[in-house]
């Protein structure tokens, strides 16, 4: 029997500087490089610097450490950020990642209360990707649950892959969340998963977004399907580190967590099948939705990441 050899994702590791919260923005820079990352993907949010281009690429330039992807402000505590209109926060997404030499925005489908938006978000999306080389890659996420209520707050859908995108993001904390059958979402993804957030979670209500490796998640198996297919999108590491006891303790997780990216990122090929995943729809019963008022985000927010 032939010695089979393994293939290396040439898929970048990128660090989500939501990831260093309570620290700043110009902290996961520096952790980043420090640790190796290959990069970083921008959380625009709050702190005035992830808003600010100019001091982005300053501190892109000053630790060596390219930005691979901006995540627009879609969470409940950045409507305001950038502007009140969400197009206009998706224009000046779009701005900052060409300026930037960031391949992907990452956006997540519309709150329900946004009516008007909602109405044209997959047109209007589909009009900004076809006016630029930066891939808009709309996120999963999940209905949201408090005790015996459930609240579907994304319109059109929680789930993008009910809708036509051209490129997806799959967040493996939201799937857990959602309590998805996350391989049979990354088979209907298909070739338009172009973004990872590897994360991990146990399927509670709370959006939890665990070191990789932690949690229930098929984390290991996505990277290595994903690699064995020839993903040549970005992992970004999308974790909480709000409860370490320290900036050491930090550390640990996220370098951790690059170790486990990076481990599960070099497939074995095991026949012209590797990296398929059978296909098939989500139970109903599997799409429960979350809790609005428990989890993670990156900023004394809820869990909306």
């Amino acid at each position: 029997m032939g010695i089979e050899s393994v293939r290396v994702s040439q898929a970048k590791v990128a660090l989500s500087t939501a990831s260093v919260y309570p620290e700043s923005t110009a902290a996961a820079f520096e952790i980043a490089g420090r640790l190796g990352y290959d990069g970083v993907e921008v959380m625009v949010w709050t702190d005035p610097v992830s808003q600010d281009v100019d001091a982005l690429r300053r501190l892109s330039d000053f630790h060596g450490v390219p930005i691979l992807a901006v995540h627009a402000p879609c969470l409940l505590i950045t409507q305001r950020v950038w502007a009140k209109d969400p197009w206009e926060k998706l224009v000046r997404a779009r701005a900052a990642a060409e300026t930037l030499g960031a391949s992907t925005v990452v956006v997540h489908p519309p709150f329900r209360w946004q009516r008007g938006y909602a109405r044209e978000f997959e047109r209007g999306v589909w009009r900004m990707a076809d006016e630029t080389d930066v891939r808009f890659a709309v996120e999963n996420m999940y209905p949201w649950r408090y005790r015996d209520r459930e609240m579907l707050a994304y319109a059109p859908d929680w789930d993008p892959t009910q809708n036509d995108y051209r490129h997806f993001t799959i967040d493996l904390s939201h799937t857990a969340t959602a309590r998805n059958d996350t391989l049979a979402m990354v088979e209907r993804m298909g070739d338009r998963l172009g973004h990872v957030h590897i994360a991990d979670g146990n399927g509670s209500a709370k959006d939890e977004h665990l070191v990789p490796g932690r949690g229930s998640q098929p984390c290991a198996e996505v990277l290595e399907r994903l690699a064995a297919r020839g993903f040549d999108g970005h992992v970004v590491v999308e974790v909480n580190t709000r409860r370490a006891m320290s900036a050491a303790e930090r550390e640990e997780d996220l370098a951790e967590a690059l170790a486990y990216t990076r481990l599960h990122l070099a497939a074995q090929p095991r026949g012209p099948e590797a990296g398929r995943t059978p296909a098939g729809p989500d139970a109903e019963a599997g799409r429960a939705p979350a809790d609005p008022d428990a989890g993670w985000s990156a900023a004394p927010g809820r869990g909306d990441a």
